[in-house]
């Protein structure tokens, strides 16, 4: 009985054994095949093409409306023509009058006056820059997986860290903080003794990368090297912003040599400028083929605003010049060029805004949109790539409470609605408002044939009889080129469009346009342009960036009196 029970036991045991074996080599397999199975998903899954395109934005400075090959100008941009006749020709499209204008709506989807950045630009010394409430394009597209880059000119103010590029969304930036600089040494002097060095590399001065190339020539280098580098599978936004062809007229004398026959140096050398980049952005397409970005691509083309005519600009047929609300000032050379679109190889008459491009792309990145964010932009891509209606209908080109009143303003030429004096443009439909003053006013051909400079008054059409007003109505469909004042044969129109100048009033935020602050002054900062606030600083923001009108007046007021006396 005892062997029995004994050998009993050892079967027993011996069948546990096996059992338990049995189900280790199958646990061990199982887990074997989901590790095996869960690597190879994921290796696939990082390799798999996403479905969101990649987007590349480059954005141009003070390219004239008719400065481009496919405008009729003189100026050869074989390149910006080829990829516009590919893609889609944006020919009521519209920009801001100025730089930090136009690049605050693009990064935030939304009019100057609801950004409180209605005047003028962001200056060097000034302790202001894009609200920092305002959710940005590049934040909205990183949430939604992208990868972001910016090269080139920020221009959206710096006085404190958080204002940086690099604070505001971007993944990575090389460029210029300022708005402007030698495009050699990237030297700026914003005024006697304000001078300083502005190229940085995130958040830091570039020294180490500034080898004295070329701006526009190094910029494109840079976003090669960024398409280079990174993984073509996920997706990108690319943020190429050039200096060109913003002054100083500076350019390498290879590309002065296709234009000797432009007498005018001034146009010569813009000519040459406009050259370069057209290059800069074949270079760049090249490189979006060669690294595999291309057949899943969205490109964008924009000038910020019109061309500087005395800096060797032309917007003719077009009134007016940067800085003015005539449609020499605000109606922009853009295209889109991409394989994704439906209709290539068109001309869209949409009416299309700057701030589009904030819901449009996010859209695009299979981003989101918040209801609270209370843009003014519009998803207009089914208007671009299908040719079908734009859902924008208006746009508010800006209401400015501090720029120079109209002497001959009143509330009584704005039928006790709107006072004139003020400077405000609206476009309703095919109509055109504009109220106070709207700025320089002139049609000015190429300065091409002449070897005068522009403060000779040669060859531009001055208008005389524009003196002494304070309103204006263009039907800008039937008339682009300004030259039909309506206001007073059609006053019911005119009175509309004021009562809409007025709903938009109600709602525009105090105006940011703070006086200079001494401590933004380079030779503080290392002889770099700089953020100067520090984490110790008081925030002064409510009561250095908030001014209402009275308040500016005030301080105008007292500094002509020689109040304010300048700080040593």
């Amino acid at each position: 009985m005892g062997s029995l029970s004994t050998h009993g036991q050892m079967e027993k045991s011996t069948f546990l054994l096996t059992l338990l074996t049995t189900f280790s080599c199958i646990v061990s397999s199982t887990y074997g095949t989901w590790k095996s199975g869960f690597q190879s998903n994921l290796v696939n899954n990082m390799d798999k093409p996403n479905s969101q395109p990649h987007i590349i934005f480059i954005m141009v400075d003070d390219q004239g409306f008719r400065d481009v090959g496919y405008h009729g100008s003189e100026i050869k941009t074989p390149t910006l023509d080829r990829l516009a006749a590919a893609g889609v020709k944006l020919e009521n499209y519209y920009v801001q009058p100025l730089c930090s204008p136009s690049r605050s709506q693009l990064m935030t989807g939304r009019y100057q006056i609801h950004t409180g950045l209605q005047h003028s630009i962001i200056r060097p010394t000034q302790p202001n820059c894009l609200p920092l409430e305002n959710i940005t394009l590049p934040q909205k597209l990183k949430n939604a997986g992208y990868s972001t880059h910016m090269v080139g000119k920020w221009h959206l103010g710096f006085y404190k860290r958080a204002c940086m590029p690099t604070q505001r969304g971007f993944d990575t930036f090389f460029g210029s903080l300022l708005g402007s600089g030698d495009y050699y040494s990237h030297y700026k002097c914003d005024s006697p003794g304000l001078c300083g060095y502005d190229l940085h590399e995130g958040e830091e001065a570039a020294w180490e990368q500034d080898r004295g190339v070329y701006s526009t020539i190094m910029y494109t280098q840079k976003a090669v090297n960024i398409l280079a580098s990174h993984n073509p599978k996920r997706p990108i936004f690319l943020y190429l912003a050039f200096q060109a062809v913003h002054s100083p007229l500076q350019v390498p004398a290879r590309y002065l040599e296709r234009y000797k026959s432009i007498p005018n140096l001034h146009r010569r050398k813009y000519a040459a400028m406009v050259s370069c980049l057209d290059e800069a952005v074949r270079n760049l397409t090249l490189a979006l083929k060669q690294y595999g970005y291309y057949d899943n691509m969205v490109m964008v083309y924009s000038s910020d605003n019109g061309g500087q005519p005395m800096a060797g600009g032309s917007n003719w047929p077009l009134r007016g010049s940067k800085g003015s609300y005539w449609e020499g000032g605000i109606r922009a050379v853009g295209f889109v060029h991409s394989p994704l679109l439906v209709k290539k190889g068109t001309k869209s008459k949409a009416l299309i805004h700057i701030t589009d491009w904030y819901p449009t792309l996010v859209m695009l990145g299979e981003g989101t949109l918040d209801e609270n964010q209370n843009l003014d932009g519009y998803d207009v891509w089914e208007a671009i790539s299908e040719g079908r209606p734009s859902p924008r209908l208006d746009i508010l080109h800006n209401i400015d409470p501090i720029y120079t009143k109209a002497k001959n303003g009143s509330w009584k030429a704005g039928y006790g609605i709107w006072n004139t004096a003020v400077q405000a443009a609206l476009r309703v439909g095919d109509w055109k408002l504009l109220t106070g003053v709207p700025g320089y006013s002139d049609w000015i051909p190429p300065q091409t044939f002449s070897t005068l400079l522009l403060a000779n008054r040669w060859h531009n059409e001055r208008v005389s009889w524009d003196r002494g007003k304070s309103v204006w109505l263009f039907n800008i469909t039937a008339d682009p080129y300004e030259r039909v004042d309506l206001s007073r044969q059609y006053p019911h129109v005119v009175k509309k469009m004021l009562f809409k100048l007025l709903r938009y009033s109600k709602n525009a935020v105090p105006c940011r346009y703070p006086p200079k602050d001494y401590r933004s002054n380079p030779q503080y900062n290392g002889g770099v342009w700089g953020p100067w606030y520090t984490d110790d600083d008081q925030d002064e923001d409510d009561n250095l960036l908030s001014y209402d009108l009275e308040q500016m007046k005030s301080w105008k007021k007292a500094k002509r009196r020689g109040k304010f006396k300048r700080k040593i």
